[in-house]
């Protein structure tokens, strides 16, 4: 079977601001659950001391057990802080900016590279231009889905060194998104003094733990399927898809994902209490349980591949579409 060679295309807007408004006018009282929830600082914590206390326990260890534990603890927790992150992004953990900005700072440390500051300015963006390849860090590019192709192999490369490609779709954004700024170069100098600790403590071993966290948490593993999962064309047309598993417990519920693109200012505790509410809006639509299932099903099966995506180039038409929406239902 022969692998497909272009992206599937919309003329329409991306689906949610649509689907918030009328979800909103059926129940109001969804406006209740947007806020902020300071308790994921805790979490924070949490998931950085573990990771930074099991690098000094394996300075002395076997190198077979820095990478078990990498994928089977490391992952999980780096995973966790992943989503941290993301909710930093949106301003939900405090209500003063400036502090959401140092939680993600400290989420990043585990993680060796400085993704922070850039992520929130590029995820934002994804919200509002979904698919746009011009201004959606999480739409793959042509030459991307093309190199990858449809090849077992191919995909699971491509899913190992993730944070990679996704780094390379940065700068097709220049012009709309000032990358390089005096936040960007705290992030960077905050990382070099944790990495440059984890050295002088636990030394190579404690390094190349938090690296093969780092990548496991977002590519070769069944937490890896998250980013399938989400706006991949895995069933029929829909872009945009929900994972209702265990591990939302380590996602922090952003497997809610349709729930959280409709209502990007609810906290994840609150995630599952949309779907309760207005579950009439989310029972029809296709979703996930299971991302090891969706794992092997995305590397095996021919028929999916990087260009298993929904792409649209009228920016625009968007733009006008998703005010129009948000202004009504404001």
């Amino acid at each position: 079977m022969n692998c497909k060679q272009q992206f599937s295309w919309s003329d329409e807007c991306e689906p949610h601001k649509l689907r918030t408004k009328k979800i909103l006018s059926q129940h109001p009282e969804i406006r209740e659950l947007i806020g902020r929830n300071p308790y994921t600082f805790l979490i924070i914590l949490l998931c950085v001391a573990l990771q930074s206390t099991i690098a000094y326990f394996l300075r002395d260890s076997y190198w077979w057990l820095v990478f078990v534990l990498a994928y089977f603890v490391g992952a999980f927790a780096d995973h966790t802080l992943f989503v941290c992150i993301h909710e930093s992004s949106h301003n939900l953990i405090f209500k003063k900016r400036g502090l959401n900005t140092v939680a993600g700072f400290i989420a990043n440390l585990p993680l060796i590279f400085a993704s922070y500051s850039s992520f929130k300015k590029y995820h934002l963006k994804h919200h509002a231009f979904q698919g746009i390849e011009a201004l959606d860090a999480d739409m793959p590019s042509y030459w991307e889905a093309k190199l990858v192709g449809n090849s077992t192999i191919k995909k699971a490369l491509w899913l190992l060194f993730y944070p990679i490609a996704q780094a390379s779709r940065l700068t097709r954004m220049n012009k709309e998104v000032k990358l390089f700024d005096k936040e960007m170069l705290l992030n960077w100098l905050l990382q070099i003094i944790y990495v440059g600790a984890v050295y002088y403590f636990c030394g190579w071993k404690g390094i190349v733990f938090q690296l093969g966290s780092f990548f496991f948490s977002v590519g070769l593993h069944p937490l890896g399927a998250r980013w399938v999962q989400e706006h991949f064309l895995t069933d029929g047309e829909q872009e945009t898809k929900s994972y209702y598993g265990p591990l939302n417990v380590v996602n922090l519920n952003v497997g809610f994902h349709n729930e959280h693109h409709d209502f990007p200012s609810v906290p994840w505790h609150n995630l599952p209490k949309i779907k309760k509410i207005a579950n009439e809006h989310y029972d029809c639509l296709a979703s996930h349980t299971s991302y090891t299932k969706l794992l092997f099903k995305f590397l095996f099966c021919r028929e999916l591949s990087v260009f298993s995506r929904m792409a649209r180039s009228n920016k625009g038409k968007s733009v006008t579409k998703v005010a129009a929406a948000i202004e009504v239902s404001a």
